[in-house]
């Protein structure tokens, strides 16, 4: 039998939207678009004028009866699809079609451009509950950018928003003047300007990038921020084996050749990648009042984007619904490269259930840091890569969440669907 039935799924994933989006609007109907966090400058909950704090959170409404849940809306707003988020991969040659880009060679080095805009923009983090971000090409998170270890980064950054902002990188960056922090380089920009940044992709793993302006917790929790995915060179792997392991004992043929499989299964590049579904997930949270506290938890914006909505039990969703679980191949190898871009709280973290999985820690190492696990935590900035293998289980839905129980019931609750 599956893990969990649909119905249930979708009754708990119903009813904890339905009282989020209650507690944030005031309103037991879903109907009217609600725009939070629209102070527009930092600190003005400090000031007093942001007041409005919901009163559900982050505290339980007793009044809830225990272990059942309820019915909710939909997404109306197509123009971000966090399940289209998951695989758009922004390599040079190809990507999203918000992010202008290209790939050539300069002296034997692969470069790989992108032009990323920061614009103020409307973001919905639940049906019917707008927020206003600044956003990385109008989206939150930003476009994931992905290239193989050693090539050029080549970002040209113009800043179309009102404040002020930079793009840091959490790479190896030998050039102070492209750090991307207010006392380097270029410095902040302004409405207006622009600055290409440069930096080598180095070393390998899953990494963050995002505004370092001041306030800086504000520039992020605003949505300024992305994922940036190193893949490793196999023939780097080769000759550099002890490069990528975390371990000091002898580097065997054998072992070499494992650690080769492993880059190219890595690799966007080689046919192995190919065996393996990936996905970009990002943690986020939402303070829509400016209190310095969190309201809303998701995986890559949208609160229970990837639960479970109206179905008819089998499996079988309304056309066009936008709340879905993430349907896998349970032959595939599942590769999740996750990042932690949650503000205000010290950690965020994500479990599995039914199933345990390797980790690896910034994803810099070849084998893992962890194995077999089924929980992890990040502080913010932190990510890893996470291998789930459902080969062996039956088919169905199986939970995936924070395992801080509040932001799972404020958002951050999803499902894989295994076939």
């Amino acid at each position: 039998m599956p893990s969990i039935d649909y119905d249930s799924a979708a009754d708990v994933i119903e009813r904890l939207e339905q009282r989020l989006i209650e507690s944030l609007t005031g309103e037991t109907s879903v109907s009217r678009r609600t725009v939070l966090g629209s102070l527009g400058v930092a600190g003005s909950a400090a000031v007093g004028l942001g007041s409005t704090r919901a009163s559900v959170v982050p505290g339980h409404n007793d009044e809830d009866g225990h272990g059942n849940f309820g019915t909710v809306g939909e997404y109306q707003d197509l123009d971000f699809d966090p399940h289209e988020f998951l695989t758009a991969f922004n390599t040079g040659d190809s990507g999203q079609d918000n992010v202008p880009q290209q790939i050539y060679e300069v002296d034997g080095r692969t470069i790989r451009e992108f032009e990323l805009t920061a614009v103020d923009t409307t973001i919905t983090i639940a049906p019917g509950v707008e927020f206003q971000a600044w956003a990385y090409n109008g989206q939150v998170p930003g476009p994931t950018i992905r290239a193989v270890e050693g090539d050029l980064l080549r970002i040209k950054f113009t800043n179309l928003g009102r404040h002020a902002h930079t793009i840091h990188p959490h790479l190896k960056n030998l050039n102070p003047r492209m750090d991307g922090i207010p006392q380097n380089g270029p410095g902040v920009l302004d409405t207006g300007e622009s600055f290409t940044y440069e930096w080598i992709a180095q070393p390998t793993g899953t990494h963050f990038y995002h505004c370092h302006s001041l306030p800086l917790k504000e520039h992020i929790h605003r949505g300024l921020y992305g994922t940036i995915i190193v893949d490793p060179d196999p023939e780097r792997v080769r000759e550099n084996p002890r490069d990528y392991v975390n371990y000091p004992g002898p580097i065997t043929d054998d072992f070499r050749t494992q650690l080769v499989e492993e880059a190219r299964s890595r690799n966007h590049e080689y046919a192995e990648n190919d065996a393996v579904n990936e996905m970009v997930m990002i943690m986020n949270s939402f303070d829509t009042n400016f209190d310095g506290e969190n309201e809303v938890y998701a995986a890559n914006t949208r609160a229970f984007g990837y639960g479970v909505g109206e179905t008819d039990g089998n499996g079988n969703w309304t056309a066009g619904e936008t709340k879905r679980p993430i349907q896998i191949d349970k032959n595939e190898l599942q590769r999740v490269y996750l990042a932690n871009a949650t503000e205000f709280d010290l950690i965020n973290s994500f479990h599995t259930h039914s199933q345990f999985f390797d980790y690896y820690d910034h994803g810099t190492t070849l084998t893992p840091t962890r194995k077999t696990v089924d929980t992890i935590m990040q502080t913010q900035a932190q990510r890893g890569i996470l291998e789930i293998d459902y080969s062996d289980h039956e088919p169905g839905l199986y939970m995936f969440h924070a395992h801080q129980s509040e932001f799972a019931e404020l958002g951050w609750m999803s499902f894989f669907k295994v076939i």
